[in-house]
């Protein structure tokens, strides 16, 4: 980095505001020394940018000025995250001026930070799925754990639908399950025949743990009902006992079941009602991973994309 010309550095009042707001952050919002840290540095770097442009004091940020800053931040190789971090830290210091009495606006609200890049959620393709629900169950155990992997790939559930899912929110006659969503919203959502018989063996089996008046669907060895972490600990368990090459989480049905519906019938409202998405732009991202399992189909099958070794 090129040093910086003694007369185009800020003024000795600037830094003193910085040290003062390092105070503040670990003093009144007593902060963690990592966190106060991360301020710092961020902060230091947005003092360096304004000596190099020539900004005296705080005062003489303007909105363009903090716009400039962050597009600088992300041309020098910091993700859309990073400057994400860096505006937020930005925002609090200014806006700390701001109620100081130092500044009369806070000029980095509003800037926006480039896009981050949505990760795509990991999902079981078709094969892989039905080899993972290939289980012939020997034990009521067993028996639960296949109904309980059923129901989650045939209707889409969350696990905290899942755990606190009872007898009475299955129709297991009519294929329905009952289940209450996000923010209390309840939605009915089909369950497969297949899955219907896996929830059939189990309910006939379940006396075996479970106490008459025990009204949750899943419980465990004593007849409690199966909390979150037993789920992610048996489905991990049962992936590695079945060769699945994936470190298995229970949210991977709901993707795998909305990946597949997807695939099968184009129908974005469908898989967003099915799955109780308030928003449309939530289910989108099983478009991309649709597009992506058809891009890999392609570049496999077609005789002018194959890769060269």
């Amino acid at each position: 980095m090129a040093s910086v010309d003694p007369a185009s550095r800020m003024t000795p009042q600037a830094t003193a505001w910085l040290a003062r707001f390092e105070r503040h952050l670990a003093g009144e919002r007593q902060l963690s020394s990592h966190t106060v840290a991360a301020y710092r540095h961020d902060l230091q770097c947005l003092q360096r940018w304004c000596e190099r442009s020539g900004l005296p004091d705080w005062d003489a940020l303007d909105h363009q000025h903090v716009r400039s800053f962050a597009a600088r931040s992300h041309a020098q190789g910091l993700s859309g995250r990073s400057v994400q971090r860096r505006l937020a830290a930005v925002r609090t210091f200014l806006g700390f001026l701001v109620n100081t009495g130092a500044l009369r606006h806070n000029p980095a609200l509003g800037v926006q930070a480039p896009k981050v890049g949505r990760r795509l959620p990991a999902t079981l393709d078709v094969d892989q799925m039905a080899r993972l629900l290939s289980l012939r169950p020997r034990s009521v155990l067993q028996t639960r754990d296949l109904a309980l992997m059923e129901l989650l790939y045939s209707s889409g559930l969350r696990l905290t639908e899942l755990t606190t899912l009872t007898l009475g929110q299955l129709d297991l006659p009519g294929g329905l399950v009952r289940v209450l969503g996000k923010g209390r919203k309840e939605r009915v959502v089909p369950v497969g025949s297949v899955a219907v018989r896996a929830l059939t063996a189990w309910l006939a089996v379940r006396a075996a743990l479970a106490a008459p008046d025990q009204q949750a669907v899943f419980v465990g060895r004593r007849g409690a009902p199966l909390g979150a972490r037993a789920v992610q600990l048996l489905v991990a368990a049962h992936a590695r006992a079945m060769g699945v090459p994936l470190h298995l989480h229970p949210h991977m049905f709901r993707h795998a079941f909305a990946t597949h519906l997807l695939e099968s019938s184009r129908d974005l409202r469908a898989v967003q009602e099915l799955l109780g998405h308030e928003s449309i732009s939530t289910t989108q991202i099983y478009t991309h991973l649709d597009f992506q399992h058809l891009a890999r189909t392609y570049e496999d099958a077609h005789p002018r994309a194959k890769r060269r070794g």
